[in-house]
């Protein structure tokens, strides 16, 4: 995807809240990853660099999408509804994740982190099909988006 948009920050919404300092964590290693590298082209937006913020607003994942200096040029709102399901999976599993972590072997924190990347696939091929025609992404910053959508989500 040569020439492609990308972004240079990405906020969430804090008027949701904070969660625990895993999730937390996550959210902070996902931004670090997005910025350092990632493709995200809205469209008719083509090339720029853009500053993107996620929040929720009436059960609805809302994308503010600004140039480099702020101006507001864009915003998508999706439903939250298609996305339900696979979040409420991903939650559970992290939580299996995260307990297994302190108190399980090696092989079987690796079966639930094969587990936990199958879902976390899942979700950012789900928010890919959904921006389809709005935003192209590639799968790394999809995937790393989809994380910061399970964070507002588990803030919320």
């Amino acid at each position: 995807m040569a020439g492609a948009g990308k972004l240079i920050a990405v906020d969430l919404d804090e008027t949701v809240g904070r969660a625990s300092p895993d999730v937390e964590h996550e959210r902070a290693v996902a931004i670090f990853d997005l910025i350092e590298e990632n493709v995200f082209e809205p469209e008719g937006l083509e090339g720029g660099r853009f500053r993107l913020k996620l929040a929720l607003a009436d059960r609805r994942l809302v994308f503010e999408i600004a140039d480099e200096t702020g101006h507001a040029l864009a915003a998508h709102h999706l439903s939250l509804t298609p996305f339900k399901r696979v979040i409420r999976d991903y939650f559970l599993i992290c939580d299996s994740y995260y307990e297994a972590i302190r108190s399980s072997t090696p092989s079987q924190i690796e079966a639930i982190d094969m587990g936990r990347r199958g879902i976390h696939n899942d979700g950012s091929d789900l928010l890919r099909e959904r921006l389809a025609g709005k935003i192209t992404l590639d799968k790394d910053t999809a995937r790393r988006l989809f994380t910061l959508i399970c964070v507002l989500h588990r803030r919320n």
